[in-house]
């Protein structure tokens, strides 16, 4: 049977499942002929990638519905209570998205029909706080529903083991070949609210939760009394959620440290699962920002933040010499911050001899080499801050290092170890305390990124993605990659390649995965990564220049030369 004629089998296997509600059956219905989107919604069920299960709401075994939550959440029940726990236990959050509350509920009533507690969150509330409740809880996994930073028509759902890490690779292969043995959605156990209420296996969270993540994420703060005694109020901040989880976390923290001069952008401050006033809810992206700019320049702002939907990306804005806001990048912001944290640590005496920084293989090098300039280790994983999570766990079982810091450079970053996941609450804390920190010094945080590519010389990083939907994308792809990797270039924009790191083979004792890094003789490199949650193929880039122009230029030209072969047939 080809793909297309077994997709359109389970189309018609839906249609009549008595299992699947009228309503759920019209809207499928009206594709009824439509080939192209019978295909597109049945060829495949969703699969867990980097960040779990994530796709298109809509009917369809490749959409994410109330019929897939409950078959995921069912196969997740299977692998909980394979776990052995004696009374075992699932947090559930959820951010500001479409659907995201209806989710979560229905996935708290599969897990009390199959008799494990379900710990609710009553509203949105941040990814990380979720990693951080599973933990103070002692639950045996954790379910986040969000679709992150990606546009209004996607919600997701996050699993996480006991640790508050996202599901690494054998735990997921174990949660998947459950998921999969779930072959009708009769075989989806659930029950009514008020039934698990009663039966004591619905139980619901809130501001007490709420205070004890505040209060720890606040006492993460590396100059909290200085910042109480009137350096926080003297820097001016915008804030932004996005219409997403980090309002009241973030602010409460700041509130916390000693920060008073906060700006919220009211048109982005209330939830809004259509993202009306942004085209994507991104803060990697200027256009999130231009509301916030707006404001910062109505108040003098030294710095602005932005949080994505689940709060656990933050992207920031500073002035740079000619008084213009410029969007920091995730490895710009991540320097910063490391440098930062290293050196407040070492002035305090408090940097462990065996400190560690954990960053990803698409990471800038820069961070890496601020890290080693204050005797702290140095180690990469693969993209996806779970395997962050799984190193600090490690880490914490062995002894061998403590965890100073970790990042991606898609904005994700962490301090401290009360989560297994990225934070946006604590990397607003963090850049706005570097921010008060230098003007203290009478500096901005772009004079200090300034100060660093004087010092450790000028990194600039690219990202370039296309985008490749349905069966064809995927297709193409995989073609894509297979010819980078069967036919590597012998150099490129006139510099050699020096080694080809292909990452499905297992390099370094890392999990194999689809990732293709070219390593080049002036040092620069590009990668090519499949993305896990979105159909995108993304091409990372990294130079390192004599100054920023020269480094501009460098970038341009690898850029070029990659993406004209990539955009050619494959």
């Amino acid at each position: 049977m080809s793909i297309n004629e077994a997709a359109i089998a389970k189309y018609e296997a839906w249609l009549n499942d008595t299992a699947i509600d009228e309503t759920t059956k019209e809207e499928l219905r009206g594709i009824a002929g439509n080939e192209k989107e019978i295909v597109d919604r049945f060829y495949r069920d969703l699969e867990f990638g980097t960040g779990g299960l994530r796709g298109v709401m809509g009917a369809g075994t490749n959409r994410l519905n109330a019929y897939t939550v409950g078959k995921a959440t069912q196969g997740l029940a299977d692998w909980v209570l394979s776990q052995g726990a004696e009374a075992p236990s699932v947090v559930i959050a959820h951010d500001s998205r479409n659907n995201s509350p209806e989710f979560a509920l229905d996935a708290a009533l599969v897990l009390a029909a199959n008799g494990i507690t379900a710990y609710l969150f009553p509203s949105l509330r941040p990814t990380p706080q979720l990693s951080f409740s599973v933990r103070a809880l002692k639950a045996t996994a954790g379910i986040v529903i969000t679709a992150s930073h990606n546009p209004p028509e996607y919600n997701g759902y996050k699993a996480y083991n006991k640790d508050g890490c996202q599901l690494v690779p054998h735990e997921a292969e174990q949660a998947i070949a459950r998921i999969q043995a779930v072959t009708s959605f009769e075989q989806v156990r659930t029950i009514s609210r008020e039934e698990a209420e009663s039966n004591g296996l619905l139980l619901w969270l809130g501001q007490a939760e709420d205070e004890q993540f505040a209060e720890t994420v606040a006492a993460c703060s590396l100059n909290r009394e200085l910042l109480q005694n009137g350096l926080g109020e003297r820097v001016s901040v915008v804030f932004t959620p996005l219409h997403g989880s980090g309002n009241v976390p973030v602010r409460s923290v700041l509130a916390k440290a000693g920060f008073s001069n906060v700006h919220i952008v009211p048109e982005q401050e209330q939830p809004d699962g259509y993202f009306s006033t942004v085209k994507s809810p991104n803060p990697e992206e200027r256009e999130a920002f231009t509301k916030a700019i707006a404001l910062a320049k109505q108040v003098d702002a030294d710095i602005i933040i932005g949080t994505d939907p689940d709060a656990d990306r933050m992207g920031a804005v500073v002035k740079n010499n000619e008084g213009e806001y410029v969007v920091l990048s995730g490895n710009q912001s991540g320097a910063i911050m490391v440098y930062y944290t290293l050196s407040q640590l070492k002035e305090q005496g408090k940097l462990p001899a065996n400190g560690i920084v954990v960053k990803t293989i698409v990471t800038s090098e820069m961070g890496a080499d601020i890290a080693q300039s204050f005797g702290a280790s140095v180690t990469n994983t693969l993209t996806g801050f779970k395997y962050i999570g799984e190193k600090m766990t490690q880490y914490e079982a062995t002894g061998e290092h403590t965890f100073l810091f970790g990042y991606e450079e898609s904005y994700g970053y962490l301090t401290g170890t009360y989560a297994r996941d990225k934070d946006a609450v604590v990397a607003s804390l963090l850049i706005c305390e570097a921010a008060a920190y230098y003007k203290n010094q009478g500096k901005t945080l772009y004079d200090v990124l300034l100060e660093l590519y004087a010092q450790y010389g000028t990194y600039l990083e690219g990202l370039q993605s296309r985008t490749l939907k349905g069966l064809d994308g995927v297709q193409q792809i995989a073609a894509t990659m297979e010819q980078w990797r069967d036919n590597p270039p012998a150099e490129v924009a006139g510099v050699k390649v020096d080694r080809l790191l292909d990452y499905n083979t297992g390099l370094d004792g890392l999990p194999k995965e689809n990732v293709l890094k070219f390593m080049l003789a002036d040092g620069s490199w590009f990668c090519l990564r499949p993305s896990g949650t979105e159909p995108k193929i993304k091409v990372y880039f990294a130079v390192r220049g004599q100054s920023p122009d020269d480094a501009s230029a460098a970038l341009e030209r690898l850029t070029t030369a990659v993406m004209d072969r990539v955009d050619q047939p494959a």
